[in-house]
């Protein structure tokens, strides 16, 4: 039996108090600080260290910002966790547990 997958959290450009948040590149910044958390599967090369970690992405969801955490960052680097989760509750912005389903238009 395989283990259950990370939860996903989504922390939405969107304060408690209704109003969106800003600066506008918040997610990338906050996506771009935890960059370096990623799997261990020795993928290297040119190129390795760019883009962002699959444990926490920037999107935009029906036209809202957003950074998608898993909960498998938990278990790697707690202090990361804790870190992006502060940000949010710090910033007072909007977090939800959801799943992203794939796309069914994506070929």
């Amino acid at each position: 039996m395989s283990a259950p997958k990370p939860r996903e959290f989504f922390i939405q450009g969107i304060t408690l108090a209704g109003k969106t948040f800003r600066p506008s590149d918040w997610s990338e910044r906050l996506a771009g600080a935890l960059s370096s958390f990623r799997p261990k599967t020795g993928a290297g090369g040119i190129g390795a260290h760019i883009g962002y970690s699959p444990y926490c992405v920037p999107r935009v969801i029906d036209g809202i910002k957003c950074v998608i955490v898993s909960e498998a960052l938990r278990d790697i680097e707690p202090m990361a966790w804790d870190f992006v989760m502060h940000f949010a509750r710090d910033n007072e912005l909007q977090v939800v547990e959801a799943c992203l389903l794939p796309d069914p238009l994506a070929p």
